[in-house]
């Protein structure tokens, strides 16, 4: 992949939410980048850890060649996590991880369910003998 220009368009920090929201423009990058290489590309030019900076979107307008971003850089992820919806921080993640992290979050739903099932299953089985 060519090395592409990175403009950045507006840094500004917000005090209130204890963030740093940057708006930049990637050149030529349309249909090119993705959100995670487009992550690394923006902490390598901040200077942070690509853990500390998420993406809200990225634009691609028809007939542009440029990818219009948005990036939230946080000083702390606890803080990160707290204000943002857990599915942006879950995208961050690569789609291995991504993925064992919700199965793993469905088998132990499915394993409540079950027990919850199996004790009410077992509590109206007896009633019924009565």
């Amino acid at each position: 992949m060519s090395a592409q220009e990175i403009v950045t368009l507006e840094d500004r920090k917000n005090s209130l939410l204890n963030r740093r929201e940057v708006k930049a423009v990637f050149k030529g990058a349309a249909g090119k980048i993705k959100k995670t290489e487009a992550v690394e590309k923006m902490a390598s030019q901040l200077n942070v850890d690509k853990k500390q900076v998420i993406p809200v979107n990225l634009i691609c307008h028809t007939g542009m060649t440029d990818v219009h971003a948005v990036f939230y850089v946080y000083d702390d992820e606890k803080e990160a996590a707290k204000q943002l919806p857990r599915y942006r921080l879950l995208r961050t993640l690569p789609k291995e991880a991504r993925k064992k992290i919700l199965d793993e979050e469905k088998a132990a739903k499915l394993k409540t369910k079950q027990e919850a099932a199996a004790s009410k299953g077992g509590a109206t089985a007896g009633g019924a003998k009565k």
